[in-house]
């Protein structure tokens, strides 16, 4: 593995270039690295190509031409295909580069990834990331990273491209388990954010002004303050796909049987989103759970 990384010496792979990866392949092309993209859909990759980007066919390939491979899909199962299978990124790798999946996954399979990397030489972390499509635009995610602490150090250039806070949490897996953390207190906080907002309408307030006073005080949260006023105008476009987010709370839910924990707030959040999907809205984001608690008090939301 590089000892340095930088747009002289390191050559960049990206695999997803959805709602949040096409954003943050785009900051580690404006800084100068020279990056192959490869995405399922090529359409959604064009503007990075018309950028400089070079296109690959499959993850193989981006590997094949890249000390360092991003990945940030869908599902655990997207995860498996596009790192561990016949055509995937680590097949192509070469000894000393290094994987970085980004998708929210399982904490087993991250674990599976980086034995079956190390077995290759090629050292793997998990780096699932927070803050949504505003934060991948403005380079502001937080990045909770699984793996050697050496070889996310080494990475520095690259987290702060990416986002505002980077932190270690441990080896293989914990960078998944600490997305696990993040996705149980958005769950609830959703819950009450909507819930609070349908409380203001109903009893007639003016919503612009409720949350002049709210946001700013104990009641504050990142939830609020940036899909707040999405809600309240309406505009359920994804930053965070309602379907994604239920894979990850199961994926939470999962663990935490296994470790023999309770958790009845997410195991309410998960239903109301299980409520909002089946009514066809599972590619909204996920504030759109004001639509399904809107219909449960009778509210026709704007």
């Amino acid at each position: 593995m590089p000892l340095s990384f930088s747009p002289q010496k390191t050559r960049l792979g990206w695999i997803g270039t959805g709602v949040m990866g096409a954003s943050m392949c785009g900051h580690l092309i404006e800084a100068g690295y020279s990056t192959t993209v490869f995405s399922r859909t090529r359409a959604k990759a064009e503007p990075l190509l018309a950028r400089g980007a070079k296109w690959a066919d499959t993850p193989r390939q981006v590997a094949e031409q890249a000390d360092v491979v991003f990945s940030i899909v869908g599902f655990p199962a997207d995860v498996r295909e596009v790192i561990l299978g016949d055509a995937g990124a680590l097949a192509g790798c070469a000894s000393g580069a290094v994987l970085v999946d980004m998708t929210t996954s399982q904490p087993s399979l991250a674990v599976e990834i980086a034995e079956a990397a190390a077995a290759k030489n090629v050292v793997s972390l998990d780096a699932p990331v927070s803050g949504g499509d505003v934060g991948a635009k403005n380079g502001t995610l937080s990045i909770m990273i699984g793996g050697d602490q050496k070889a996310v150090e080494s990475l520095a250039p690259l987290w702060e491209i990416l986002g505002s806070t980077w932190v270690c949490q441990g080896p293989a897996g914990a960078g998944q388990h600490t997305k696990m953390v993040n996705q149980t207190l958005i769950g609830g906080n959703m819950v009450g954010v909507c819930e609070a907002l349908l409380y203001a309408h109903r009893s007639g307030l003016d919503l612009e002004n409720v949350m002049k006073s709210v946001s700013t005080g104990a009641a504050g949260s990142w939830s609020l303050t940036n899909l707040g006023p999405r809600i309240i105008a309406g505009n359920f476009d994804p930053g965070f796909f309602v379907e994604h987010f239920i894979k990850d709370m199961g994926i939470a839910l999962e663990e935490a049987r296994r470790m023999q924990l309770k958790l009845p707030g997410l195991e309410l959040a998960e239903q109301l989103y299980q409520k909002l999907a089946a009514d066809g809205h599972g590619r909204k984001g996920t504030h759109a759970l004001m639509l399904a608690l809107a219909e449960m008090s009778d509210i026709e939301w704007k």
